[in-house]
């Protein structure tokens, strides 16, 4: 029986070491097993396998489990220090009194991998291996009792509730956006012509005859004279200064360093407070003090009094911007309340103009022309022209700085959040615009 067990150690020693010797190969040129490997490798733990039951049956599982234990260290398969034992695998069992964590930290492969660190990094190719283990509870991050419990949810919340306070912001899309590089703008404002033009009849004398008065479209004969009759263009110089807006908010810096969605939040509000004034101010600006000169303060824009309906009153206000203007329209100007009651309107049967509930576009379309809804138009007047005769020139485009050196902050662990630009606006032909009463 001893002679048997005896061949058996040596069978079960024989194929371990094969086995071993290939995945040591593979793993030496960091690759996978070729074919041929894989197959000897099977064999190998194949045969060790029976043996190991023939050495099963031979001694018994007690005997069994006295011999494989002992194999790393009776059979020589790997060398050892002294006081080590190792599994038939050749890894080394801790001692009873050393934790499977300490014994890792420890261990010459962890050091070796230490050894190996740049910057804090891994190297790509180095591999630990830590002792078997039984998988008592596995460690998910979908379980709010495991790892789960240690995520932190990306919160969106504030986000939205930021949204719920600003309003989209359009004008911009139907002005022409230029650029300064001074502090004022100069710009030549037509505020009216005087088209003469008429056929001229070929002069008959020498003699220079009294010019008659220009009278439009009328045939100029001047007694023989020849005259051309005189037409004229009525400009103005307009000098625009270049505004500054800007706001300011405070935080502490732990609110900085303990939220950092704070951050993108606070640019995100402090540039769209920039943007919501600089619409109010092309609009309303009434020129005083550091206010814009706003289209409805311009002198010269034409007016639409209220006539039968809101679909009547814009549909004329165009013809004006065409007839008078000499201009195409390429927007109209609503406050939410009037465009509101255009989308009510219905006709003498009850069904609505633009589609009601159930419409696609509603009234974002007017006679043709996109609709910008914003609340920089007062309610009851709205606008429509051609705001390519509008010009917004940017000096400075907006910006976030952030500082601890106003007043007393730098000692109170505060900063201020200062967002700024500076442009200035001009319209360059006023009767381009019409203004529009909306208020039956």
């Amino acid at each position: 029986m001893t002679v048997k067990i005896d061949e058996l150690t040596d069978q079960i020693k024989h194929h371990l070491t094969e086995a071993r010797a290939i995945a040591a190969k593979a793993e030496a040129e960091n690759r996978d097993f070729h074919d041929d490997e894989r197959t000897a490798l099977n064999e190998h733990m194949a045969k060790a396998t029976a043996a190991k039951d023939g050495l099963a049956k031979a001694k018994g599982d007690a005997t069994l489990r006295s011999a494989l234990a002992d194999l790393g260290d009776d059979i020589a398969l790997t060398e050892k220090k002294s006081g080590e034992r190792r599994t038939p695998a050749g890894l080394i069992v801790p001692d009873e009194k050393t934790s499977l964590g300490e014994h890792f930290v420890k261990s010459a492969e962890y050091a070796a991998l230490m050894g190996t660190t740049a910057n804090g990094q891994f190297g790509a190719k180095q591999r630990v291996q830590s002792l078997p283990v039984g998988y008592k509870s596995l460690v998910t991050g979908l379980s709010d009792t495991s790892a789960g419990a240690f995520v932190n949810n990306d919160r969106l919340g504030m986000q939205v509730a930021l949204d719920a306070f600003q309003r989209p912001l359009r004008l911009r899309d139907v002005v022409t956006n230029g650029t300064t590089t001074s502090d004022t703008v100069e710009y030549v404002r037509m505020t009216s012509t005087t088209n003469n033009a008429a056929p001229v009849a070929e002069a008959t004398s020498s003699a220079a005859p009294t010019a008659p008065a220009s009278v439009p479209g009328a045939l100029v004969n001047n007694a023989g004279g020849g005259y051309k009759p005189e037409s004229a263009l009525a400009a103005a110089k307009i000098t625009t200064p270049v505004r500054t807006i800007a706001h300011w908010i405070p935080v502490t810096k732990r609110a900085l360093s303990d939220a950092a969605q704070i951050r993108t939040l606070i640019d995100a509000f402090l540039r769209y407070g920039l943007e919501e004034e600089l619409e109010d101010q092309m609009i309303s600006g009434d020129g005083t003090g550091e206010n814009f000169e706003g289209l409805g303060n311009v002198s010269g824009v034409q007016a639409q009094a209220w006539d039968t309906n809101a679909l009547t009153t814009t549909r004329k206000a165009k013809t004006k911007v065409r007839t008078v203007g000499r201009s195409i329209a390429n927007a109209y100007l609503l406050n939410p309340a009037d465009l509101e009651t255009i989308d009510l309107l219905q006709d003498n049967e009850g069904r609505f103009y633009f589609g009601g509930p159930q419409g696609v576009g509603s009234a974002s379309v007017l006679w043709g022309l996109p609709v910008i809804e914003t609340e920089a138009v007062p309610a009851g007047t709205g606008y429509v022209g051609d705001f390519r005769k509008a010009v917004l020139w940017d000096r400075e485009q907006a910006s976030i700085q952030m500082t601890d050196s106003h007043a007393d902050f730098f000692i109170r662990n505060l900063v201020a959040i200062l967002a700024e630009m500076r442009a200035a606006f001009g319209v360059l032909q006023p009767n381009a615009f019409v203004e529009i009463d909306l208020t039956a």
